[in-house]
């Protein structure tokens, strides 16, 4: 064996055994129920019974679900415009959900963050493909608050995401200059100013068309403001995709 091939080999050994002592650490869990399953099994079978996927219609803009297909946009879409080109997400922001996504940020279920990943991947990954999407890049959370937590929660399901795609991960390219409010006890005209100046860049990316990756969709001010930030930027265009989303309530 040449030494090339000898250094590959050991570099393939010591990437698998740090994926085991990862799981060691991080069992795989089932994200709706927290019980430890096979990493293949992702979400378990019971639980898939309780998420709402979302599904078509959708809106064309942030991809919510919508109750009239003949519609296009959802009634937010209709009267706010958006900073990025399209957004996608995964499942409707109800009871399950709302409690996996609570367990991920704030009780430390970072291995929550791959079976998320993987269920984007499978849902959206030839949409990425369609879009040309070049790079991933996660919503970034505030110094103060990243340390008080020890993780970004969205920075752990995007370098998942990425390696399910094969993309390139930007964690350095956006910050977070501000400490803002929860989005979820404001109303749509307070969340937009609690954003606003909230993002800088803090250095160009190189790609033209960017993915960001978020939790949970609300009405969209927070990636518009990380959107508008990344355009000034010099970036194309800007898709997102979320963990879960808000039902349509026009």
């Amino acid at each position: 064996m040449g030494l090339k091939k000898y250094l590959k080999a050991w570099r393939r050994f010591f990437h698998w055994i740090d994926g085991k002592c990862l799981d060691l650490l991080y069992p795989p869990r089932c994200p709706v129920c927290d019980k430890v399953t096979l990493p293949k099994d992702g979400v378990c079978r019971l639980c898939r019974k309780k998420i709402t996927v979302v599904k078509e219609p959708s809106c064309m803009k942030c991809g919510k679900p919508i109750s009239n297909a003949r519609r296009e946009f959802c009634s937010d879409c209709k009267r706010h415009a958006h900073r990025f080109t399209q957004g996608k997400a995964l499942w409707v922001y109800e009871a399950e959900v709302k409690k996996s996504i609570y367990r991920f940020k704030y009780q430390n279920k970072r291995e929550y963050g791959s079976v998320y990943a993987a269920e984007m991947a499978k849902a959206y990954g030839s949409w990425v493909k369609q879009k040309r999407i070049q790079a991933v890049l996660p919503i970034p959370l505030y110094s103060k608050k990243k340390r008080k937590r020890g993780y970004n929660q969205s920075e752990i399901l995007a370098k998942e995401l990425g390696r399910l795609l094969k993309l390139p991960v930007c964690t350095d390219a956006l910050i977070r200059t501000q400490e803002t409010l929860p989005q979820k006890t404001l109303n749509y005209a307070e969340r937009k100013q609690n954003v606003r100046n909230a993002f800088a860049s803090a250095k160009k990316t190189g790609f033209q068309r960017i993915l960001l990756v978020d939790d949970i969709y609300t009405t969209g001010s927070t990636l518009d403001a990380a959107a508008d930030v990344l355009l000034q930027a010099g970036v194309s265009e800007v898709f997102a995709c979320c963990i879960s989303i808000g039902q349509d309530r026009g």
